[in-house]
């Protein structure tokens, strides 16, 4: 484990010239990440970090270890090995609230067909399963029936006890990309272009088995979906391969609100053509989602887009906020967004308000409301008129850390113990309040001091 110490990111050599992204100087007044520990245990790229509790996390990657580590020192503290390839998901499982003994559990997927089950206070392996028939993607916990969900080629449904309760027939070769948890007992799964509502039914006193109903298909994409995730008790969202982002609502899944045009396309194309015309796909690719009360946050290629849920319309984007791909995004407090990317970087943005001036509308191509056309010239004129007089936002960068030399996978964030990194450089970095740490070292020290009695001697 190394330590290193510095006075803000460094922008590097060069890309001011060759990049159109914004970019900052040393002088970074308003990034507090100004120290890091850079953490090794790792011998592969490292896809995936969850947060344990207040201050522990886990790591997972390509060489198919699992390291638990203090967030707030950067200590190793266990290390888990028994899957022989790769890590392909994680997830937490939480004890019962009734549950006497209480063990946070770990569930991780891997290529070799296995889930391992772990205790992430004592680093016992408590089970293993593995007699799938594909490899796993995604993991699922319903927390609320006590459940947890595996899915590959099919989708399987598991008790605590690690007992299979029921399973789906093979729904694709792709298999399940993600999973989430909707109301009344139902799941979405992605898978390919589509997304699959199913249904979990448990034991009742005329059956004793569980079983899991297919109820209904949402064919509304055309490539494959990316990106799903819960924004709030009534919508989740979906992005796609093609940039294609749909709000659905979540009680009878339908289309509340859908944006296509994140391309430029000629008007008098259709959009199978549209898509074909794109010049770089994974420029519009949508890989990720965050969220707050009021807004959904895009990763959407290099760029990043604010939806406002209330005015359903974008209120700020930046269209290069990175070099390349944008693979992970995160809501802080006080208005601040933090990405990272395929080109090792990790940027901090502020959501700003300014007041929209008749010369730079918001364009009306984003998020065209209940329709998936193109609406006509004539009737997005009122549209335009009402975004013109209102108020829109910047997304400004106010800190960029550099401190990987190859992808940022992903990141976690502390609110005590400052941000997590991990990359394919094999590397993990724990960013760390440079004036919240000089004032804890400098109380240690004093602590120090008053218990040998040197405080009151130099007095």
């Amino acid at each position: 484990m190394l330590r290193w110490l510095i006075g803000g990111g460094r922008e590097p050599q060069g890309l001011a010239e060759k990049s159109p992204v914004q970019t900052i100087g040393e002088e970074q007044t308003q990034n507090p990440y100004t120290e890091l520990l850079v953490l090794k245990a790792h011998h592969d790229i490292v896809r995936f970090l969850v947060q344990l509790d207040d201050y522990r996390f886990a790591s997972a990657g390509d060489d198919g270890i699992v390291v638990v580590w203090n967030a707030q020192t950067g200590e190793k503290l266990l290390e888990l090995s028994g899957h022989t390839q790769k890590i392909t998901a994680i997830t937490t499982f939480p004890s019962l609230e009734a549950c006497e003994e209480k063990n946070q559990l770990i569930l991780t997927a891997s290529a070799d067909r296995t889930v391992i089950v772990w205790n992430c206070d004592t680093g016992r392996q408590v089970q293993k399963v593995s007699y799938f028939q594909s490899t796993v993607k995604c993991l699922t916990v319903l927390q609320r029936l006590d459940v947890w969900l595996s899915g590959g080629n099919d989708l399987c449904v598991w008790n605590r006890k690690f007992d299979l309760l029921c399973k789906t027939s093979h729904l694709s070769d792709t298999g399940i990309s993600a999973l989430i948890e909707i109301p009344k007992n139902c799941v979405v799964a992605a898978v390919g272009k589509e997304l699959i509502i199913f249904r979990l039914v448990a034991p009742t006193e005329g059956s004793l088995e569980w079983n899991i109903l297919e109820v209904k298909r949402l064919l509304e994409h055309q490539d494959n979906i990316l990106s799903l995730a819960n924004v709030n008790d009534w919508r989740f969202v979906t992005g796609s391969h093609v940039g294609e982002l749909i709000i659905w609502d979540i009680m009878d899944w339908t289309v509340q609100a859908c944006e296509r045009n994140f391309w430029d396309p000629s008007p008098q194309l259709d959009t199978q053509q549209e898509i074909k015309l794109c010049q770089k796909p994974n420029d519009i690719s949508i890989h990720h989602f965050t969220w707050d009360e009021e807004n959904v946050f895009a990763a959407v290629g290099r760029g990043l887009y604010v939806y406002n849920l209330q005015m359903k319309r974008v209120i700020a984007c930046q269209k290069t906020a990175h070099d390349s791909s944008v693979l992970h995004l995160a809501k802080l407090p006080n208005r601040q967004l933090i990405s990272c990317s395929e080109d090792g970087s990790v940027r901090i943005w502020e959501l700003r308000e300014k007041q929209q001036l008749a010369a730079e509308p918001v364009p009306t191509v984003f998020f065209n409301m209940w329709g998936f056309g193109r609406v006509n010239k004539q009737a997005s004129q009122p549209v335009k008129k009402q975004q013109e007089n209102a108020t829109s936002c910047l997304l400004e960068l106010i800190g960029d850390l550099i401190g990987h030399s190859s992808s940022v996978e992903m990141f976690l964030y502390f609110e005590d113990h400052g941000l997590v990194t991990c990359s394919a450089d094999h590397l993990i970095i724990l960013w760390k309040n440079g004036e919240r740490e000089s004032g804890l070292r400098s109380l240690k020290l004093f602590q120090k001091l008053e218990e040998n009695g040197d405080l009151y001697l130099a007095a």
